[in-house]
């Protein structure tokens, strides 16, 4: 099955290819990320993801930087706790457009790298997908199983870059 995976970072992405590769799955990587905040993060966040494209040999899409997007979608909610209201609608912002370059490519299926983290809600995150993509969204905890180790020991491996916040300008404090 071709699938479009949504990646947030490099590091993420690494133990989730390997796993949907495994699985048989032919991977389209998709990085789309408005929310990272400096500028000068999501270039390494993007440098680290194209080093895990080519260490696991799968071809990766860039859709456009537009911070001033990510804003727009969650300028009345930077209060919200980590965790909250604007993390949901970021996800949504994020798997929405992953969505629709799914349809555009010709993809199968499309997922996201973001339920290996374990400070991500993999429920809201699946829920999320599923609204948007129906049976499409491939409803993965990408977390179990070890998916978290194993993509730190991947990262530590080939010294991939590792960020210490989530990517937006409120997860920063």
């Amino acid at each position: 099955m071709k699938v479009v995976l949504h990646i947030c970072c490099g590091v993420c992405a690494a133990g989730v290819v390997e796993r949907l590769s495994a699985e048989g799955h032919q991977i389209l990587g998709f990085f789309y990320n408005p929310n990272i905040y400096p500028p000068e993060e999501y270039e390494k966040r993007l440098e680290a993801t194209y080093r895990i494209a080519e260490e696991l040999k799968f071809p990766l899409e860039v859709a456009s930087y537009t911070p001033e997007e990510w804003f727009r979608e969650t300028i009345s909610l930077e209060h919200e706790p980590e965790g909250g209201k604007r993390c949901e609608v970021c996800f949504r912002l994020r798997l929405k457009k992953t969505y629709f370059y799914m349809v555009d490519s010709g993809g199968d299926a499309f997922t996201t790298t973001l339920t290996v983290s374990p400070h991500k809600s993999a429920e809201v995150i699946n829920m999320v997908g599923q609204e948007i993509g129906g049976d499409s969204f491939m409803t993965r905890d990408f977390k179990k199983r070890d998916g978290f180790s194993r993509s730190i020991q991947l990262a530590k491996q080939w010294g991939i870059y590792r960020q210490n916040y989530c990517g937006c300008i409120y997860s920063m404090k």
